[in-house]
């Protein structure tokens, strides 16, 4: 591992302000995550009329989906860039879960197809982002990511249950479109990191070896 400040994002210094910013898209992929997979089994049952099967057949498909996304994600992060991978993604997202929380019907299973992909593209590519925004600190960043990506969706779900209940699991899906719309704003203002190449070969990473 780079020692402290080495090498890295911005020139190998521990980049702050694009760790929170990516925190923030984190959080808002886990609540969207978890928003969809705590509601899914009840309104892919109501949807197609076909009981516990239906649940168990949602649920399938948006976690094996979530593990074709994921190696997509690497694939494409090669060839475009993370942050432009996650970008696109997080657009993609919101009319994803907005087809969950709409689409009748068999049609349901489209939107789930899809929000298995957009939203886990970027999973781990998030936190190799994390990372290299703190070179001097992977592990903190490493942990902070996946414990976001686990822990704010989790705390949130209980919320999307109650307000399911007062109104009905469709309803409760409306507000999770916002959280992949969110992301895809603080997004926006990622950038790639600096690779350790041109940092060290920069003015200001020659000055400093």
């Amino acid at each position: 591992a780079p020692a402290r400040g080495a090498s890295g994002a911005s020139g190998g210094r521990d980049d702050w302000r694009m760790f929170a910013r990516l925190s923030a898209v984190v959080t808002c992929r886990s609540v969207a995550f978890f928003g969809v997979s705590t509601l899914l089994a009840v309104v892919a049952k109501q949807r197609m009329d076909g009981g516990s099967a239906a649940g168990a057949a949602a649920l399938f498909l948006l976690f094996g989906g979530g593990a074709v996304g994921t190696v997509l994600g690497g694939r494409l992060a090669g060839r475009f860039g993370r942050v432009r991978c996650a970008r696109v993604a997080y657009a993609l997202a919101v009319p994803s879960v907005a087809g969950v929380a709409f689409l009748p019907g068999p049609l349901v299973l489209l939107g789930v197809a899809a929000t298995a992909a957009t939203l886990f593209v970027p999973f781990s590519l998030q936190v190799t982002l994390g990372q290299d925004y703190l070179p001097g600190r992977v592990g903190t960043a490493g942990g902070v990511t996946l414990g976001l990506a686990v822990s704010v969706g989790g705390i949130v779900s209980p919320a999307l249950g109650a307000l399911a209940d007062a109104t009905s699991p469709s309803t409760a899906l409306i507000p999770v479109i916002a959280a992949p719309a969110l992301a895809w704003a603080v997004a926006r203002t990622l950038r790639e990191p600096e690779p350790i190449e041109a940092a060290a070969a920069s003015p200001a990473g020659a000055a400093r070896a």
